[in-house]
């Protein structure tokens, strides 16, 4: 009996060794992946900002809060069981889905392009869409709705990054895998938006701070570089998260065409990039990813500057029209 005793801990010592392994070996592959999806994240992180400023200070981390669920939910509820399902029964789709997705981000960031520049008929464009939100609670609503849309988009790129870099194995360990990947990268994306919201509100605590220890005339001048620095700051990263919408849509798009042999318009900002690298000769990686995003933005602004106006004289009033005229949905 001693002996089965033995041998039956033996078995369970050599499962929980396997079991040991296994989550290393996800953890690694987590790590992997989540790394080659890093430039849809910073992407990510920029663009949410935008989706408080303006709004009260108590409520920016509850808005915050409620596109972090948002975008859990996409990862997990949809994208997730989403991916696995299309990378089995239909892979074919995936390529077009993102292509939607492109159009959908290079349609967001022209709109933002457009608002800059021609803001009344922009806000025209916009009531006709949505309608003319007043109601504080109605335009939190709206913020965080299409937060959450433009969030799904760029979580599809994450996760369809994280699933094409993973090697052939079972269904549970990427499914695993993908699920580290989405906590993971939601958590460092709106944990540092929430960071980078609520830092003039720190600095306005530390400007103000009556402490008597030898730091306190460096820790107030701190709290006023704050203070004096967080509002550009947010709004140079609103230029840049609508940079970043319209390069990751553009670069979907241009991506989604090779697939298909379309490889002019690829080939094309590929050459570009090489010949600037070897023009500069210094800094070649980045020289490189600066005029690839370039060629991916433009091909983005030109694409959704083209549907501002289907999207406001076809889609906006099919919308209406199956709706019985309520307000199209927030995008």
């Amino acid at each position: 009996m001693s002996i089965g005793l033995i041998a039956l801990l033996d078995d369970i010592a050599g499962l929980a060794k396997v079991a040991a392994a296994s989550l290393d070996d996800v953890a690694a592959q987590a790590a992997k992946a989540g790394t080659k999806a890093a430039g849809v994240v910073i992407d990510d992180a920029a663009v949410t900002p935008r989706y408080v400023t303006g709004f009260k200070p108590e409520r920016e981390l509850p808005i915050i809060w409620r596109i972090t669920l948002g975008s859990l939910k996409n990862k997990l509820v949809f994208l997730l069981p989403g991916a696995l399902l299309l990378g089995y029964f239909a892979p074919w789709a995936i390529t077009p889905l993102l292509m939607l997705g492109g159009l959908y981000l290079s349609y967001e960031g022209a709109e933002k392009v457009y608002e800059a520049l021609f803001p009344h008929k922009a806000h025209a464009h916009e009531a006709k869409l949505t309608g003319a939100k007043t109601d504080p609670r109605a335009l939190e609503n709206q913020k965080v709705a299409s937060a959450v849309k433009t969030d799904f988009i760029l979580s599809a790129e994450i996760m369809a990054i994280t699933l094409a870099g993973l090697p052939e194995g079972g269904l549970a360990m990427q499914a695993a895998v993908l699920a580290i990947v989405a906590i993971g990268i939601t958590v460092v994306v709106y944990g540092g938006v929430a960071l980078i919201v609520k830092a003039d509100d720190v600095g306005l605590a530390m400007a103000k701070s009556d402490t008597s220890s030898a730091l306190a005339p460096v820790i107030r001048a701190i709290g006023r570089g704050l203070v004096v620095g967080m509002p550009v700051f947010l709004k140079l990263l609103a230029v840049v998260g609508t940079a970043a919408m319209i390069w990751v849509g553009g670069g979907i798009i241009v991506h989604g065409l090779e697939e298909y042999g379309f490889t002019t318009i690829g080939h094309t900002i590929e050459i570009g990039a090489e010949a600037a690298v070897h023009a500069i000769g210094e800094f070649g990686g980045f020289v490189h990813w600066l005029v690839a995003a370039a060629g991916a933005g433009v091909v983005g602004l030109i694409v959704g500057a083209a549907l501002i106006p289907i999207v406001g004289a076809v889609v906006a009033p099919l919308w209406n029209a199956v709706n019985g005229g309520k307000d199209a949905p927030a995008h």
